[in-house]
């Protein structure tokens, strides 16, 4: 069939063609975007899940939500090593001089960038020189203390009421947001604390890892009134057929059914892997419709493509004492397993993997889904793991 139509789109963060079984927490973002901008308390959204559930595409969905419902937003994608502050600094800049440009009468905005020159001044003062362009006076006193937990909240202040005073609201997006460290995460939660508190038009939507929750109630106590964590997972059997049979219908091309029940079988119902092999199935099969045959014959194609698109480029950032402990956790099968599990095959004591369970955790390689237990961020990463290393050495 035409590779050129075929409708599915696998990639970090690419949109499907469909988006099915995420309507609850499409609704429930509605509702929180209606909310604030009428000035009412909602819990902002901190979306939770694997790699390759697709977050990012729920996000970047609300984000046009919000976009279309009048409000001003910023989208940025937190870095391992790299600070919070001088990475928000920029987008914050932008968004004000966006409200600058709406009219009013008020000087709140003046303010509002005063106040972020004043922050930026802060970092300065404990980062070193830092190139973040701001041609304005700073408001001496306000957010140049240097420490983020009070200089961010003062600035979400000044530019909630610049949005306040412009009869606009703020939705501020952040992908990725375990990587913010724990000091970092607990500035930003006092600062969207200060938000519901003062009532002020700024909503919080962010994703990451399953680790996230405990990392917010972590930082601050009050974490679990303050956000909801949606838990974004794969997709059940119906959506997942649906993720597949509506676009390729929509482009002329049916799916046989046992070919869909395949695809679930080898996915999980996970959505990159489903783009992955309706990707290859589309470009393999000579004819509608795609048949269970065609979907076997795109295994040797489709494992390649994820090895080398979606897996080995986490594996290569390991150490060789990093890439034994996750073959140890692959060699116990798939699912969560307890520390002293992954020890007794490793042959070592328990205490001893402290140190490259920490590093793994903070790579977003594995979590804690409850004590004591350890599983991958990322699923079907245990066959991969066989795949990359067939003979493990204890």
């Amino acid at each position: 069939m035409d590779s050129i139509k075929n409708p599915f789109s696998p990639g970090a963060g690419s949109p499907p063609p469909e988006l099915v079984g995420r309507d609850p927490i499409l609704e429930q973002a509605r509702i929180l975007l209606g909310r604030v901008k009428q000035k009412k308390s909602e819990k902002s959204m901190l979306l939770t899940g694997l790699r390759g559930v697709g977050k990012t595409v729920l996000l970047n969905e609300i984000k046009r939500m919000a976009d279309k419902e009048g409000y001003h937003t910023i989208f940025i994608e937190a870095h391992e090593g790299k600070a919070f502050g001088p990475l928000i600094a920029p987008y914050l800049r932008s968004l004000l001089y966006d409200l600058d440009r709406i009219a009013g009468t008020g000087d709140k905005v003046k303010r509002g960038l005063a106040v972020l020159r004043s922050f930026i001044g802060g970092l300065k003062l404990t980062m070193g020189d830092i190139s973040i362009g701001l041609d304005i006076d700073p408001e001496k006193g306000s957010a140049d203390s240097g420490d983020l937990e009070i200089d961010l909240s003062n600035l979400f202040v000044a530019i909630g009421e610049a949005a306040e005073d412009r009869k606009s609201a703020v939705a501020i997006f952040i992908d990725e947001i375990q990587y913010l460290s724990q000091k970092e995460l607990g500035a930003l939660i006092m600062a969207m604390h200060k938000m519901q508190q003062r009532q002020l038009p700024v909503v919080l939507l962010g994703a990451g890892l399953p680790i996230l929750p405990g990392m917010a109630g972590e930082s601050k106590s009050y974490a679990e009134r303050l956000f909801s964590f949606p838990i974004i997972g794969a997709l059940s059997q119906e959506n997942s057929a649906k993720a597949l049979q509506e676009p390729a219908q929509a482009a002329g091309v049916a799916f046989e059914v046992a070919a869909l029940d395949e695809v679930f079988h080898l996915t999980k119902g996970y959505p990159y892997f489903l783009q992955e092999w309706g990707y290859v199935a589309w470009n393999l099969a000579m004819e509608s419709p795609i048949t269970l045959q065609v979907v076997r014959d795109a295994k040797n194609m489709v494992i390649p493509r994820l090895d080398e698109n979606f897996f080995r480029v986490r594996f290569d950032r390991l150490t060789p004492s990093e890439k034994n402990f996750l073959r140890a956790i692959a060699e116990l099968g798939p699912g969560a397993h307890r520390t002293g599990d992954i020890a007794e095959i490793l042959k070592v004591k328990v205490t001893s993997l402290g140190p490259v369970r920490a590093k793994l955790i903070n790579k977003g390689m594995i979590y804690s889904p409850a004590h004591g237990d350890m599983d991958f961020t990322v699923p079907l990463f245990d066959d991969f793991m066989i795949r990359a290393i067939p003979t493990f050495k204890r």
